[in-house]
């Protein structure tokens, strides 16, 4: 098997951790690849296996052929960046918490002694992540999708600006707002959750549209199916530039901007161990189980 590796940089005792498990990989013989960003912070650690062939790479596109997993070690933001190396390859991703919360990186980093049986024997199920593609019609976009999110909104003053969402080229709405965010299932846990939007569960085959600090405050997140195509127009004439971000990048887009929004034609995976499932990670994330009444 062929795995990458992925990461950012972690403290020494998580180094050690993800060391034996490099060391476990070496003597069972299989092909390590490391990402550029992640070789310079472990380049140190793993200096005593130099006599193996040590191949790095910036993205998929670099290999001809198969890569079996990519391990990811870190938070939730590392596994968005880790989506930017996958693109539509639809190699499996291994989320390592090394982080704080996880909704994305599940699994704990005291499961990789035994992780590498569970990847070998396969027992885990795969989690199929719809991503947001984006299109514009006067803005060069670099690597236009997101998994979580996408979101429009000024920085250069504080007004409000004032942004027209269209559905399938029919009107919905104007919204005077901060800004809008059109989430995924699984981004619906972050930025769209902080501003008042749902919490939607993976495989629900939706997305939500939520403002950002709006004026009118009887304007709500609206959840819409996935098959809708979003049009978001920015009619404000006195700014010059809004931000666009799609997970955690983000670039600045000229005024008179419009854009379109839709499902991508392929999935994420995420690899999800036995013991681990969406509810559960809701549950502990959320601190929804501090109940007592549900332990009597």
């Amino acid at each position: 098997m062929i795995f990458l590796l992925h990461g950012k940089k972690n403290s020494k005792q998580i180094n050690a951790q993800i060391q034996c498990f490099i060391k476990e990989l070496y003597n069972k013989k299989y092909t390590v690849l490391y990402t550029t960003s992640f070789y310079k912070h472990i380049k140190k650690d793993i200096a005593k296996y130099n006599n193996h062939s040590i191949r790095t790479i910036s993205s998929i596109d670099e290999i001809n052929g198969k890569i079996d997993y990519l391990i990811c070690f870190g938070g939730d933001g590392t596994i968005l960046d880790a989506s930017t190396i996958v693109k539509n390859s639809e190699t499996p991703i291994v989320g390592i918490n090394t982080g704080r919360l996880g909704f994305l990186a599940t699994i704990s980093k005291n499961k990789l002694s035994t992780l590498l049986d569970s990847l070998t024997n396969k027992n885990y199920k795969l989690s199929k992540r719809t991503l947001l593609n984006i299109a514009s019609n006067n803005n060069i976009i670099q690597n236009p999708f997101a998994l979580n999110e996408i979101s429009i909104c000024a920085k250069e003053n504080t007004s409000m600006i004032n942004i027209k969402v269209l559905l399938n080229e029919e009107y919905l709405n104007t919204y005077w707002a901060d800004g809008v965010i059109v989430s995924t299932p699984t981004g619906s846990t972050g930025y769209s959750l902080s501003c008042g939007g749902p919490i939607i569960m993976p495989g629900s085959n939706n997305f939500v549209i939520t403002p950002i600090a709006p004026h009118n405050l009887n304007v709500r997140p609206l959840v819409i199916s996935d098959e809708h195509v979003i049009t978001i127009e920015v009619l404000d004439k006195n700014i010059r530039k809004y931000l666009l971000s799609m997970d955690s990048r983000s670039q600045y887009i000229n005024k008179n901007l419009s854009i379109r929004i839709k499902k991508a034609s392929y999935n994420i995976k995420l690899v999800e161990i036995d013991s681990i499932n969406y509810s559960k990670t809701l549950r502990e994330k959320l601190l929804w189980g501090l109940d007592k009444r549900n332990n009597e």
